[in-house]
């Protein structure tokens, strides 16, 4: 899930000040559970600017936002709402923004920021636990991920840094290598990492931009 913080109402409004006409656009999906971009959201957004003084010729809710053919089949449903808009201001993560911006051809202004890919520990509580980084290493480090977990992304063990089980860098989080070295004990593979080869990111793998197709007809498995 990628998880968003709305921005500042103001720096929003700021962004606004040229232009008169609004349309919404919010996020059925990860926007929605952050609370940043759902129906609630958006018709509060609505309420805001209005009260502001600006014109909200339309909404709608994106289903997810960051899918290009959804928001173009309902961008066409609202075709004369978003030409009379002179913006869209999109309540979605920054994918769903660019979406937004390449599904209309509309000038679009952000509602949000967005911090990282991550887990739901509960209503409202959030976690990162991937960088998604395009090297997983998963199945050598007991399903914890040193890359996110280690303040300092370190793939061998322990910088040496820690106190009581705690990081250096922020001693609210625990040491993810000790974390991932109990539970390779527990597991019985700790010999078997301490006696692999050193690990070393491969940073190729996720070049910017990246683009993956899939093949037509084929599982999505890697076989080369």
């Amino acid at each position: 899930m990628i998880i968003t913080k709305a921005k500042p109402f103001p720096e929003i409004l700021q962004s606004l000040e040229r232009e008169k006409t609004i349309f919404l656009v919010g996020c059925s999906e990860c926007a929605t559970v952050c609370k940043t971009g759902g129906e609630e959201e958006v018709q509060a957004m609505r309420d805001r600017l209005q009260q502001e003084g600006k014109v909200i010729s339309g909404q709608v809710i994106l289903d997810p936002g960051c899918n290009l053919l959804e928001a173009k089949k309902e961008f066409r449903k609202h075709r004369e709402e978003i030409t009379h808009a002179d913006s869209l201001v999109v309540m979605s993560c920054g994918g769903g923004t660019q979406i937004a911006q390449e599904a209309s051809g509309k000038v679009v202004h952000p509602t949000n920021n967005t911090l990282f890919l991550g887990t739901v520990k509960r209503f409202g509580q959030f976690q990162q636990y991937c960088s998604m980084c395009g090297n997983c290493v998963l199945d050598l480090t007991g399903g914890m991920c040193p890359m996110t977990r280690c303040a300092k992304g370190l793939l061998n063990g322990p910088c040496g840094g820690a106190n009581d089980g705690k990081c250096e860098v922020n001693p609210d989080n625990d040491c993810a290598w000790i974390k991932i070295y109990d539970r390779l004990r527990e597991i019985g593979t700790l010999e078997e990492f301490i006696a692999s080869p050193v690990q070393l990111h491969d940073y190729s793998v996720n070049t910017k931009p990246t683009t993956l197709l899939l093949e037509r007809g084929r599982p999505g498995m890697e076989d080369k």
